[in-house]
């Protein structure tokens, strides 16, 4: 976990010191410093930081970080929506499988895609289930200590 977070205050700096135009620029300033990570890493950390492409002076896109109320708000958005939504949680073998009211799962996919839940690597929505993919080799506790870390509320539920 300190290593995610050093890495986290690491983007944020590089992002904030440099204009940077693409990942691949990023990803050899974060190796620069000792940060050796994938692709996949880096657009899960910058999707979980808010960090979005934003118009530059000279015409092109750079990275930039995002205004911290509106995250905030957006975020909260997110959580709404899935606690709306939610209903349980179940696993087969590494998958989990999440029980939503109907009409609901695209809705909590959407949210725990977008949340920045770094144990999940992606999600699939049916009409009232979510089959949500972990991380290779996680633990379902560790599953369950990151969705809880973002969303406390789930705790008794899950």
């Amino acid at each position: 976990m300190k290593e995610k977070l050093e890495r986290y205050a690491a983007i944020k700096r590089l992002v904030n010191q440099h204009a940077i135009t693409a990942q691949e620029e990023l990803l050899k300033l974060l190796l620069a410093e000792g940060f050796d990570v994938t692709q996949a890493t880096l657009s899960r950390d910058l999707k979980a930081l808010g960090i979005s492409k934003t118009p530059a002076q000279n015409g092109t896109y750079i990275y930039s970080l995002p205004d911290p109320e509106a995250l905030s708000k957006y975020r909260q958005r997110l959580k709404a929506d899935l606690l709306r939504g939610f209903v349980a949680l179940d696993f087969s073998f590494n998958l989990a499988l999440i029980k939503t009211h109907p009409g609901h799962a695209a809705a909590v996919a959407f949210a725990l895609d977008n949340m920045g839940i770094e144990e999940i690597l992606g999600t699939i929505a049916g009409d009232d289930t979510v089959l949500v993919i972990p991380l290779d080799g996680l633990s379902r506790d560790r599953f369950r200590k990151g969705i809880v870390e973002k969303i406390p509320e789930l705790k008794e539920l899950i």
